[in-house]
């Protein structure tokens, strides 16, 4: 892995707990020698954790869509930033420019962005780790879901599995990086 996209919120949250996680997050990733992608916002998580990357010495990507840089004030001081026209475009090249993929807490983005490559991942179209930093129990509820969903039978307990669930930015990263491993140990199947 060289790079990782990092999902999360344009906006902070209400508690100290989310900052830190994000402050933590950019700094294992530049002790990993990761590279940041991100959404290119200069508010919120998203801030958070570019500042943190850029502070420490990382290289930090953006990708914004035009009809967002004056709403998610985008981010003027990165390594690089990426224009393009919708979110379309933003989705597809942050997932080309990752070789894992990380939430943090966010809102409906977020989620949005999450399942997607949870999506893809589940059916093959890629072969990436997905990442969940369930920071301050924020994801506890998803979680819960999700074991109802295969309970329920609309999702198999070993595409479930394919979601790396940590608390610790640390843990986290160390189990993506032995990711394929993981899943040939474990005979999962996509699809």
């Amino acid at each position: 892995m060289k790079s990782i996209c990092v999902y999360c919120g344009s906006a902070s949250g209400n508690s100290p707990a989310f900052h830190r996680a994000a402050v933590a997050l950019a700094a294992q990733l530049v002790s990993h020698e990761l590279e940041l992608v991100y959404g290119g916002g200069d508010v919120g998580l998203m801030k958070i954790i570019a500042d943190e990357m850029l502070r420490l010495g990382g290289h930090v990507t953006g990708v914004i869509p035009q009809a967002l840089m004056e709403r998610e004030v985008g981010h003027s001081r990165l390594s690089k930033m990426h224009v393009v026209a919708n979110m379309h475009e933003r989705k597809a090249l942050m997932a080309q420019l990752s070789d894992g993929f990380i939430a943090l807490p966010g809102g409906i983005g977020t989620l949005e962005e999450l399942f997607e490559m949870f999506t893809w991942l589940q059916l093959g179209f890629h072969h990436k780790p997905l990442g969940l930093l369930n920071v301050n129990g924020f994801y506890d509820h998803l979680l819960q879901f999700l074991e109802h969903a295969v309970f329920s039978g609309f999702l198999k307990a070993e595409h479930n599995a394919l979601l790396i669930k940590e608390i610790d930015p640390s843990l986290l990263l160390s189990r993506m990086q032995h990711f394929e491993d993981a899943i040939q140990a474990k005979g999962i199947d996509f699809a």
